[in-house]
């Protein structure tokens, strides 16, 4: 027991301290994070992504298998809680729910148990054979996966020395433990021997348990802490526009992201949740027509930089942390980014990869003056002319010359109108459209 409570303290405190440590990086981010409003419709949002795997089933095999772990590791918690309990106080045990429940218990953790084992090995399978463009390498995956099927195999084989040991009344409810415990008791092994590889195997599991909690908050499995919060901040109304500036406020001094702390600390909990299972990228434009921008890296490259600026940020010296425009996250990763937000569409813990470009762009329009050149045309047409186009404002109406087309100025009191836009006043293919649709409505006598 003592052994234990020394172990597993270490364990969680070294757990608890690193996630101290994430939770003081959210909060020196400076940006304003989320409202919290609507709060029936985002537990219904929650329980149907998180604990329904809504989202994870966009894709149905993957999906599945995510599923198969995700409420696998739900039902063995219980069972790993009760070893905890063994382990603490000599025989206490979850056998106080009665016999018929307990055997439920059992034999549906042995399903899981065998079935995420099934599960992880289509992920391998996925992962080293079929090589989705999206999923990439990882070797954080691959300790992962590590780690998840040495757990599944200690309870296996755990409960099959046992079984072969003390022979439990509920062994028949454990069908595949129960079929490995008569492989091994055909070797003609002791019971006493059973035993003690029972509680060798009992320590194994406990002791990957642990060693995986102090894993979590380094590797990309955060996501199992960060993305049922984050789903419950989602955006309920998704808007494509950016969001606004308030130029009458003369207290705003930084217009836009300049480093990483000047995000919102919702944009550290979408890094923190970030699976990289690069269903973003997969559906991006940008990126499958070879631009250099993967909203998956860019995800991953935002968090790298907060993390590379750890020290800074945790000392409170954000003047000296270093720009969010770096080596990986460059002005063309974020000027070719279309707007489409396919990448927020597609993500299953609903990251906001959108929102963090325009506030980059933000600060290299407003604050730095750094545009592309293709873009200082538009802008500079758009304040001579006020069109994208170098057609002079005075020609904006001739389109509709010979249809008598009456515009606001000529009268405003009208019922419709009909929005017509810089590519409808001056595109040649649009201008024709418009004349047509002018046709239409004066016949239908709009």
């Amino acid at each position: 027991t003592f052994l234990f409570v020394a172990v597993a303290g270490t364990a969680f405190s070294y757990s608890g301290y690193r996630f101290s440590l994430l939770f003081r990086l959210m909060k020196a981010h400076q940006a304003p994070g989320p409202k919290l409003d609507r709060i029936p419709a985002r537990l219904l949002t929650t329980l149907l992504n998180v604990l329904g795997q809504k989202a994870v089933m966009q894709k149905r095999a993957i999906g599945i298998a995510h599923a198969t772990i995700f409420w696998g590791f739900i039902v063995i918690t219980v069972g790993t809680l009760e070893q905890f309990a063994g382990t603490l106080y000599q025989g206490l045990d979850f056998t106080f729910i009665g016999e018929v429940p307990y055997r439920l218990l059992a034999t549906v953790q042995d399903l899981f148990t065998f079935s995420i084992l099934l599960a992880l090995c289509y992920a391998a399978y996925r992962r080293y054979f079929v090589r989705p463009t999206g999923l990439g390498k990882s070797s954080d995956a691959n300790k992962v996966l590590l780690f998840t099927a040495s757990l599944m195999v200690s309870i296996l084989v755990m409960n099959a020395f046992h079984i072969a040991g003390a022979q439990p009344w509920y062994a028949g409810s454990l069908f595949f433990s129960n079929q490995i415990a008569q492989w091994v008791m055909a070797t003609g092994i002791s019971h006493e021997t059973a035993d003690a590889l029972s509680i060798l195997f009992k320590w194994v599991h406990m002791i990957l348990v642990l060693g995986f909690a102090m894993y979590i908050p380094h590797s990309k499995h955060l996501h199992i802490v960060a993305a049922g919060p984050n789903t419950f901040l989602k955006k309920l109304d998704r808007a494509k526009g950016m969001k606004t500036i308030n130029f009458e406020d003369e207290k705003i001094t930084q217009y836009g992201a300049a480093k990483v702390t000047d995000l919102s600390w919702k944009d550290s909990l979408d890094y923190y949740a970030c699976t990289e299972c690069g269903r973003c990228q997969d559906l991006c434009p940008a990126f499958n027509t070879d631009k250099p921008l993967s909203p998956k890296y860019l995800i991953i490259d935002l968090k790298e930089n907060m993390y590379r600026n750890k020290e800074k940020i945790l000392a409170g010296k954000l003047d000296e942390v270093s720009p969010a425009i770096d080596s990986n996250v460059t002005e063309d990763v974020i000027w070719a980014c279309t707007s489409c937000r396919a990448c927020e569409i597609a993500c299953p813990v609903f990251i906001e990869h959108t929102d963090k470009i325009y506030d980059i762009r933000r600060n290299l329009v407003m604050m730095e003056s750094k545009v592309p050149p293709e873009v200082q045309t538009v802008f500079k047409n758009l304040e001579t002319n006020a069109s994208p186009w170098a057609f002079a404002a005075s020609d904006r109406a001739n389109w509709a010359e010979g249809l008598s087309v009456k515009t606001m100025a000529e009268d405003s009191q009208v019922d419709v109108l009909l929005w017509v836009g810089c590519a409808g006043s001056f595109e040649d293919r649009n201008k024709k459209v418009l004349r047509s649709f002018v046709s239409i409505i004066k016949k239908a006598a709009v």
